[in-house]
């Protein structure tokens, strides 16, 4: 048997770096180094000098993700076997295998008392009457619930254990998608920074058109009156003149002189012609473009970031037989020929429709799909309950669990209780199909000009799944995010 000595030189080489005690739950990290859970996590927590910089290792200062450290569960078992070596040590030792009062060897436990007695204490008259049984056959019951114990602690670990990874890869997908939105964030405002400087050059340079227009008017101006003035000018100083020549001097000519003065008028030249101050009051409509161009990226970007793009794939296990869907479960094309497939329960046997493979129990979500009709052909785009009519007729409309609109050749309708013909500018031909699956929301617009085209409002509880119907030989569709 390990002697005390050694077992607490064991019991040292499994100590944490960071709590000095016995590892609980350890982990290893990058540099494979370990610590106890608990410690690790709180020493993460610990804002550095530079929040960007990773946390490094409190033994070798190695830096390592916060999120990789894995459990060690070899180590966990060793740690395990050390204590127990630490009690048998401890219970080795020959006092406990003494009773204190008597000095007899022990070997019965009184189970009315959960006491240890020695002969003597058996006989005593407190325990004549209670239940005795030897230590082992006593520990057997013990240890078998003690098994019991373990077997549920460790599937309770277990299970602790499922639900971290589960969420640790839940953390690691939500990064992606953060990492995601910050590109796209830099991208959309690196096309409006170039946007923008080139609708400041075309603004500037019409303003500097003007201001050399209004420079040149004003010159022109400043002639034409510097010409009246100095003819003005002119007669007044002969006018002044006349007034002190003597009487008949000042008669002389005098009718034709005052008819001369008298008829002369000034013209009344304009500093800035009509044209030019119309051009100036008409400028501020220079921004309107870029007024509805901001508009337009505000709603694009945040549209962009509210909801995740859906990465669809077309299930061929519901897939009608008259449709034939692409190798890479993007795009599906109508046929009269009927394709020669199993019928499962899944499979829609009279609705020419196809669902989507994967479905959707939360969160935003938004994907397009592009529409080619044949003359007389028709496209179904939208979102259907999980336990959707697959077989017979399938009735088109919300209370059947349909939340969808209809293209066709020359109009869209919304299919309601009632299906309703929507008037739009023009004939989509890409949908944005957008789901909000906590409000309640599914949204269509037109993908290219983001036309609004419908919304319905719900109250999901199952899951919802992308759906879409096809009829019209040579009408197909296609799907993209």
């Amino acid at each position: 048997m390990a002697s005390a000595a050694s077992v607490t030189s064991l019991a040292d080489e499994v100590n944490c770096p960071i709590c000095q005690g016995t590892l609980r739950e350890p982990v290893t990290i990058d540099c494979g180094h370990n610590f106890c859970r608990g410690c690790l996590t709180r020493y993460c927590e610990i804002p550095g000098p530079d929040p960007e910089e990773s946390p490094t290792c409190p033994l070798c200062k190695e830096p390592f993700r916060p999120g990789s450290f894995r459990p060690n569960w070899q180590l966990a078992n060793v740690v395990e076997n050390i204590e127990r070596l630490q009690l048998v040590s401890t219970l080795g030792l020959g006092e406990e295998d003494v009773c204190q009062e008597h000095g007899e060897k022990i070997y019965f436990f009184c189970e009315d008392d959960e006491m240890q007695l020695c002969v003597v204490c058996r006989e005593a008259g407190e325990h004549a009457t209670h239940t005795m049984r030897f230590l082992e056959d006593a520990a057997a019951p013990y240890r078998e619930q003690i098994h019991k114990c373990l077997k549920h602690l460790r599937k309770e670990r277990e299970e602790i254990q499922e639900i971290q990874s589960r969420e640790n890869k839940r953390i690691q997908v939500l990064l992606t998608q953060v990492s995601t939105k910050r590109q796209q964030v830099i991208s959309e405002f690196s096309h409006l920074s170039k946007f923008l400087e080139e609708q400041q050059s075309i603004l500037l340079a019409q303003l500097e058109s003007l201001d050399g227009d209004i420079l040149k008017q004003r010159d022109e101006f400043d002639f034409l009156v510097a010409g009246e003035i100095c003819r003005f000018s002119a007669l007044i100083e002969e006018l002044e003149e006349k007034n002190e020549r003597p009487v008949r001097e000042l008669l002389t000519d005098i009718r034709s002189t005052l008819i001369r003065c008298e008829t002369r008028k000034c013209r009344k030249p304009e500093a800035v012609s009509r044209e030019l101050g119309q051009r100036i009051r008409d400028f501020p409509q220079q921004a309107v473009p870029l007024q509805r161009e901001m508009k337009m990226f505000l709603e694009k970007l945040c549209f962009e970031l509210d909801y995740e793009p859906a990465h669809i794939s077309l299930d061929p296990q519901t897939s009608h037989p008259k449709l034939l869907l692409s190798e890479d479960r993007q795009r599906a094309q109508f046929s009269y020929k009927w394709q020669n497939s199993p019928d499962n329960p899944q499979r829609f046997d009279r609705a020419t429709c196809v669902l989507a493979h994967a479905g959707i129990t939360e969160g935003r979500h938004t994907w397009v799909v592009s529409v080619d009709l044949a003359h007389g052909g028709s496209c179904t785009v939208g979102v259907v309950s999980e336990d959707v009519q697959r077989k017979g007729e399938l009735r088109l409309r919300p209370e059947e669990g349909v939340w969808a609109v209809r293209l066709a050749w020359g109009f869209i309708s919304a299919l309601g209780s009632f299906p309703t013909r929507l008037a739009l500018k023009e004939q989509p031909r890409q949908v944005r199909v957008s789901l909000d699956y906590e409000v309640g929301w599914v949204t269509f617009t037109n993908a290219v000009t983001r036309e609004p085209i419908y919304t319905f409002t719900a109250s999901f509880t199952r899951k919802v799944i992308p759906f879409f119907g096809l009829w019209g030989r040579g009408s197909s569709f296609s799907l993209s995010s």
